[in-house]
């Protein structure tokens, strides 16, 4: 599979504003909302290594309109990228700031205290005490603050263009075993590679292709909707833990060049070539395509039968 983060070919920015209190701690405003992918994690992770400060330090400031800057939606697989990528600038914008104050190089070191910055450089060590500096219009000591929009551009008249700045790639394979009496499948393991860029947080992403796994495999054997009955979990069936084979995850880095210190978004790219690989993998088991999902028992019976049916005959 291949994968385009973020928005088709339209602006796509995220802005993200990161402060330096007078107590030494370190506020971070990020409006990208965590349904559970862990974008909280991840762009405080990113800012952090920006700023080469300890991510214990940070406060995070998030899901309030009234004291965030826009970070977009939480779609396409953009936070990662275009939202951590905004924090990464606005990371180091802060770092330089904190460095000029110092008047120090950019390969100074800088440690983080109680009320106070220690900027160490070639042997000498020079204290910033930040009680003693005035705050800024957002009050804080120092402040950084950053918009990415990633660089894409309409298709023309040809269909030629850039509608993605970073396209993120996989391959799954499945392995099966199919009762050909009843037609069921069970889903003995699957193998999910993905080039992630640079995996800021390996077991976060490793989180993203389990349910995209799961939600792939729900496409290709159960979930269907039928107007006016699958309204309800007990009518349309989800995949179950017990449902779930071992996933095996491989982490491919190959940095992007725009991405945050390399990394792609992986948001949907899991569920894309789950099902694809379930319905190979049983036509490599049995010999018979499915080509409607879910590829139910009776659908799978149906065309192991068709099979024998044109096997006589021919």
């Amino acid at each position: 599979m291949w994968y385009g983060c973020g928005n088709t070919s339209l602006p796509n920015p995220s802005t993200v504003r990161v402060g330096l209190k007078a107590d030494g701690r370190i506020a971070l405003h990020q409006g990208a909302v965590d349904i559970g992918q862990g974008s909280n994690t991840i762009v405080t992770q990113i800012c952090a290594d920006a700023m080469g400060a300890p991510i214990d330090r940070f406060d995070l400031l998030s899901g309030d309109t009234s004291i965030t800057p826009d970070c977009g939606k939480t779609s396409a697989s953009r936070q990662t990228f275009v939202t951590g990528k905004a924090a990464h600038m606005a990371g180091t914008e802060l770092r330089r700031a904190i460095l000029r104050l110092a008047d120090a190089c950019k390969c100074a070191e800088t440690v983080f205290g109680d009320g106070c910055i220690a900027v160490r450089e070639d042997g000498k060590q020079r204290t910033i005490t930040l009680r003693d500096l005035p705050l800024d219009r957002y009050g804080y000591v120092l402040t950084g603050e950053a918009t990415f929009d990633p660089p894409t551009s309409p298709l023309d008249e040809n269909g030629q263009g850039i509608p993605y700045a970073v396209f993120g790639f996989g391959a799954h394979l499945a392995e099966v075993a199919v009762d050909t009496e009843l037609g069921t499948v069970q889903v003995l393991k699957i193998t999910a590679a993905h080039d992630v860029g640079r995996a800021i947080n390996p077991t976060l992403i490793e989180g993203q292709i389990e349910g995209g796994a799961a939600q792939g495999l729900g496409m290709a054997l159960m979930e269907e909707f039928f107007p006016g009955k699958g309204e309800n979990l007990h009518d349309y069936l989800i995949p179950t833990a017990g449902d779930m084979p071992p996933v095996e995850s491989i982490l491919i880095e190959d940095p992007s060049p725009v991405g945050p210190f390399g990394a792609k978004g992986i948001g949907e790219q899991a569920a894309i070539p789950t099902a694809p690989a379930i319905l190979n993998a049983i036509h490599d088991a049995i010999g018979v395509r499915i080509h409607r999902v879910p590829a139910t028992p009776d659908r799978i019976r149906v065309a192991i039968l068709a099979a024998r049916t044109k096997e006589k005959r021919g």
